[in-house]
């Protein structure tokens, strides 16, 4: 039986591999482990673990990695401290992590130096910003690539990786985007107690490379929405570096009708809250990934999705009041355009299972070799 290890410390990597850990519990060659960590634990982004118990997944482990410092090479450290830890308690055949994240970048280490097959889904695409380096860094010191699309994989075999390494299952969030796991639109309202006929969804993330900045940048936001007239559906950011100013500049919207403030919602609720709403305003990756299979009207503020591939009609706006504020004014004229989206048929799960099933994966090198073109 070939044991799987998971990692997980957002809220977002969560709903990537959600999917993937409940198929593969469903295998009697396979045995799932989830490593807890991240934003997970922490009370202020509503403590996350609490859905992640919820799914019942056999095996869980949780490790707090944050410091009261926040910065990402001692969150590094320590995440590769408590991780390396529990592998050597469990022992696996296969570390699965996801994205751009510093725990990513801790279970690839931890796995790599330790003779462990690690496994990296959505590799090879562009993230912006210091979360681009991260996720290559991962994918070199990953042996078995999950990929979205055709061009991370070509993307991937320009970096030196083998192409046998490389598997196309497409984004695995779309699995649960178009199940039968999503609930009614009354029953996500009721269940957060929202009351709004119309709204829109809010979601700001910190840029770590623009730190010095973030502080007036999310100003200027929160004042356009203050003097929009939309009803709004506010989710905390991560809790990367300058996440603070933003926390903080939202208690501005504290005791405004107009608002509804969250730490964070259920993957599926949010779904079933984004596929309903007005349109999505923010820097995050739902308006890249989850709101074009709706065909949701997108406005993106800033840098922090620069160079990402986009397979939807969006609005983009710099980080000033007036460029915020002229994307709201054109909103509600907006023709959201038919695109075709490149992220998977929503069986990434099946593909999944099927690599890991084959003899192949399990006999790859784990001693790297970069290939040149």
């Amino acid at each position: 039986m070939k044991k799987i290890l998971f990692l997980t410390g957002t809220r977002a990597d969560f709903s990537k591999i959600k999917s993937l850990i409940q198929t593969l519990e469903k295998q009697q060659d396979f045995e799932a482990y989830v490593f807890i960590t991240g934003m997970h634990l922490q009370e202020v982004y509503g403590y996350t673990l609490i859905e992640i118990e919820r799914c019942n997944f056999k095996n869980i482990h949780t490790f707090k990695n944050h410091t009261h410092e926040t910065t990402m090479d001692l969150t590094l450290a320590k995440t590769i401290e408590g991780l390396s830890a529990y592998c050597k308690d469990v022992n696996p055949d296969m570390i699965v992590v996801h994205g751009d994240r510093v725990e990513t970048l801790a279970g690839a280490i931890v796995g790599s130096l330790n003779n462990i097959l690690v496994a990296h889904i959505e590799g090879g695409e562009v993230s912006g910003t210091v979360d681009e380096l991260i996720r290559h860094s991962v994918s070199k010191l990953s042996h078995i690539h999950f990929v979205s699309n055709k061009q991370a994989q070509k993307r991937l075999i320009q970096m030196g990786e083998i192409k046998e390494s490389i598997f196309t299952i497409g984004s695995p969030d779309v699995d649960i985007m178009f199940s039968d796991q999503l609930p009614e639109l009354n029953i996500a309202k009721a269940y957060y107690k929202i009351d709004f006929e119309k709204y829109a969804i809010v979601m700001f993330h910190p840029v770590t490379t623009e730190i010095k900045e973030m502080e007036q940048y999310v100003e200027n936001f929160v004042n356009s929405l203050l003097d929009d007239n939309h009803n709004y559906i506010v989710i905390f950011p991560n809790n990367d570096l300058g996440s603070q100013f933003i926390l903080e500049a939202y208690k501005k919207l504290k005791d405004n009708v107009r608002f509804r403030v969250f730490p964070s919602l259920r993957f599926e609720y949010f779904l079933t809250l984004l596929k309903n709403s007005l349109f999505i305003i923010g820097n995050s990756s739902a308006g890249i990934r989850e709101a074009p299979y709706y065909g949701i009207p997108i406005i993106n503020i800033g840098t922090r999705q620069q160079n990402r591939a986009v397979h939807a009609d969006i609005i983009n706006t710099d980080y000033s009041e007036i460029g915020i504020k002229n994307a709201l004014s054109i909103i509600n004229s907006h023709q959201v355009k038919s695109v075709e989206n490149d992220f998977g048929k929503g069986n990434s799960n099946e593909l999944f299972i099927e690599c890991l099933q084959k003899i192949d994966i399990w006999q790859l090198n784990h001693q790297k070799q970069f290939r040149d073109i």
